[in-house]
């Protein structure tokens, strides 16, 4: 007995009535008749006759979607993306057993009819007719074809795919109308070769190329028979004939493909027979696909590339463009990614801080002068399954591109960039600074770029040591992380012109914003990204020009166009004499500052170290001539939490600074991504050198010990030329000639290094060297 369906819809016996309708219908359209002339058949229903006349005269193939292959900069595969696993391929290139194959069991009599088969119509209906209900579907395999086309153009859209497939009189008429326009535009051979490309073969295989290398490892053009007719068999049902999940029910489903082959003359009865005996001979490749399946840590990477794809306008002006681009597939991404770069830093991430650690490490390196994302790797894996640490939380990028939702504050990596908008405004390198460890600024000394005062009350802050205090000049500073120094420095700078060298360099903020005009800014109080401080210590390495980071170096469709991508676009934030003069300090960092464990020995390498407060945060970024690395090091996941008395790595910290854990990780990742042979230097430059009130004393213990020196007069230790006569000092001008005096307690040095004299007074500069005066 036939079963009726709940809900009062219609019984079997119905739908075959139903089915009759249609078949007529069919009958009509073939012959070109009028559908208002079958009204009194009762199946002019709503949509159907008004529909006709705006069904598209010419069937819309959508690009059928196929995986996407992301490649490194020297060509070696990263990953395969895909919302398809699908690769497109001609007839020529399919097994003629799967032609036939398809053709016998889906539709035998394809190459005799057209669009439409009035004898398997027939055929249907007295099969349907003596069972009571729907047994057997009459639809040709191109009006299959047509139904999977409407299908893929759904997409992922539940809606859509719920439009495309359902059994209405209405959607019947509009597949065979444009199932005519197919037979008339495409042709029976090209139509098989679309229909095994766009079919689903179960297993998340699309067209017969998938399936063949999911079940069997091999291309469809290799396919035995059995092979084929196992495949053919899948399409019908893929979940209830599949292979994998239930092998007996495929194996007698294969059987009858085979048999029907036989029927219509495909094959022998005797190969049928021998092929029916056969084992499955499954030999199942697992499928790779996304990100998660990147080689070497890639996959943060990876996904990076994802994102620009989805958000950069030269990919489409809207964001439905770009997604239906990236969706679609088929392309192939090669990458600025280079293999043995992001070997290095995949290896320094995860050799100094473990995965199951509490806190995370992150690695980028940018290639100066042309922005190249060389590496990015991090501590923990990519991928959903947290038991295993993994993480799609991009470390290294702002939250648009997958990154946290501020991104990090960088602490002191900040102080090189108020350090060059000080030498652009006319300030020596041998500019003193004398403070006590702690520090206490009027905020209304600090102006932003709209000219109004930062802020009212006093910016309170201090070094990081009690030992800290002093007389420093900008080398000296910079090398032991002066807080109070570069606090003053930014003063005599200017807040706005700190800024402004911010935004030439690419410093960027995490979340999207703009750069907070803030005093505390030179102290690294602005969050920002690896990303964007591989990019900005870049501009040091490149002579003062800044080079907005790319990801991507060319890009190919399925049908081998090109497609257009994003170039760096470089431009000049500070002159050359400001970059060198910055390397050949922060040299220094790496050589007998703060950053000693991170120096390399064999080049040139400059760097800074930062750690904000309460060691949240850990950096160093540095920079040899040809390659820029930040590295990033504390707490990724909620609150976060201090970097004391911790093990990290295995190894015990008592508390993390800039300089012991992200300056060996850079080492590493630099040692590893840069070529033994290739070692560029700095441009040399003579830097002028402050002299502290310690190296005065200094200097004076020196010259007491000396035998007949005669400092008490006014000639610097020189025998007096005239004897017995006295010339006041201003009559000669210079005033204390370089010494140190006292007017109303308040101590003035001054400080005469080649060309540049600079003078600080009770803690504030004075610097009288004109714009760039310092300069050699």
């Amino acid at each position: 007995m036939p079963n009726k369906p709940s809900g009062g819809g219609l019984t079997k016996t119905q739908q075959a009535a139903k089915f009759l309708g249609v078949s007529m219908l069919s009958g009509a359209v073939l012959a070109g008749i009028a559908l208002p002339a079958f009204g009194a058949l009762g199946l002019a229903a709503k949509g159907t006759v008004e529909g006709f006349d705006e069904i598209p005269a010419n069937l819309k193939t959508p690009p059928l979607s196929q995986r996407t292959t992301i490649l490194d900069s020297e060509g070696g595969q990263i990953a395969t993306v895909y919302s398809r696993d699908r690769t497109v391929v001609p007839l020529k290139k399919i097994s003629p057993y799967m032609q036939k194959a398809i053709v016998a069991i889906e539709d035998s009599r394809f190459y005799e009819h057209g669009a439409i088969d009035l004898k398997g119509v027939l055929r249907a209906l007295n099969k349907n007719a003596q069972a009571g209900e729907v047994s057997e579907g009459a639809s040709t395999l191109t009006q299959q074809y047509v139904k999977n086309v409407f299908v893929e153009e759904a997409g992922d859209d539940a809606d859509k795919v719920a439009q495309a497939t359902q059994q209405t009189l209405g959607r019947k008429i509009q597949e065979l109308k444009y199932a005519i326009q197919v037979e008339e535009e495409l042709g029976k051979k090209k139509i098989l070769e679309n229909y095994l490309n766009i079919t689903f073969f179960g297993q998340q295989a699309y067209g017969v190329e998938a399936a063949s290398r999911r079940y069997f490892s091999k291309s469809a053009a290799d396919l035995k028979l059995s092979e084929a007719a196992l495949l053919a068999g899948i399409v019908q049902s893929p979940s209830r004939f599949d292979p994998v999940n239930d092998p007996e029910e495929a194996v007698k489903r294969r059987n009858v493909v085979l048999q029907r082959m036989a029927e219509v003359g495909d094959i022998t009865p005797a190969e049928a027979a021998k092929a029916k005996e056969s084992k499955l001979g499954l030999k199942i490749s697992r499928p790779k696909n996304g990100c998660i399946t990147a080689v070497d840590g890639a996959g943060f990477f990876c996904d990076y590339v994802r994102k620009v794809i989805l958000n950069d306008p030269a990919f489409g002006k809207t964001e439905e463009e770009r997604k239906k681009l990236w969706n679609l597939g088929g392309l192939t991404v090669k990458t600025t990614l280079s293999p043995r770069a992001q070997e290095a830093a995949n290896e320094a991430a995860t050799s100094k801080v473990y995965k199951s650690d509490k806190v995370a490490a992150a690695v980028v390196q940018v290639q100066p002068g042309s922005g190249k994302i060389l590496s990015m790797a991090q501590s923990r894996p990519y991928g959903l399954d947290q038991t295993k640490h993994e993480t799609v939380l991009n470390l290294a990028v702002d939250s648009k591109m997958g990154g946290t939702t501020y991104g990090f504050q960088v602490g002191s990596t900040f102080k090189p960039i108020t350090a060059a908008a000080a030498l652009e405004k006319g300030l020596s390198p041998a500019q003193v600074f004398s403070s006590g460890w702690k520090l206490s600024l009027p905020m209304n000394s600090f102006t932003n770029c709209k000219g109004s005062p930062a802020g009212s009350g006093n910016w309170d802050l201090q070094n990081e040591l009690e030992s800290e205090k002093g007389a420093w000049d900008m080398t000296s500073a910079l090398g032991k992380s002066i807080n109070t120094y570069f606090a003053m420095l930014e003063q005599k700078a200017g807040l706005c012109d700190t800024v402004q060298m911010a935004r030439k360099m690419g410093y960027q903020r995490g979340d999207g914003k703009d750069i907070g005009q803030n005093p505390s800014i030179t102290l690294g109080g602005e969050e920002s990204t690896p990303l964007s401080m591989a990019a900005t210590y870049a501009t040091f390495a490149n002579r003062g020009t800044y080079c907005t980071p790319i990801a991507i170096e060319s890009i190919t469709t399925a049908d081998d166009k090109k497609i257009e991508v994003p170039e760096t676009s470089c431009s000049r934030a500070m002159s050359e004499q400001t970059a060198d003069t910055i390397n050949q300090m922060l040299k220094g960092v790496v050589e007998d500052g703060t950053g000693t464990q991170a120096g390399l020995s064999d080049r040139d390498n400059a760097g800074k170290t930062g750690t904000t407060n309460d060691r949240k945060d850990a950096w160093f970024v540095g920079y040899t001539p040809n390659l820029s690395t930040a590295v990033w090091v504390g707490d990724d996941v909620g609150e976060k939490a201090s970097m004391y008395n911790i093990t990290i790595g295995g190894t015990y910290y008592d508390k993390v600074c800039g300089g012991c854990l992200p300056g060996p990780i850079w080492r590493i990742a630099m040692t590893g991504a840069l070529d033994a042979s290739d070692t560029p230097s700095f441009n040399p430059i003579s830097v002028p050198r402050g002299r502290t009130e310690k190296e005065k004393d200094e200097d004076d213990d020196r010259r007491d010990n000396k035998p007949g020196d005669n400092r008490g007069n006014q000639n610097g230790g020189q025998e007096d030329p005239f004897p017995g006569i006295t010339i006041p000092p201003d009559l000669l001008g210079g005033g204390d000639n370089g010494g140190t005096t006292t007017d109303g307690g308040v101590t003035t040095g001054t400080t005469t290094t080649g060309t540049t004299t600079g003078t600080t007074t009770n803690g504030n500069a004075n610097g009288n060297s004109g714009p760039g005066g310092w300069f050699p």
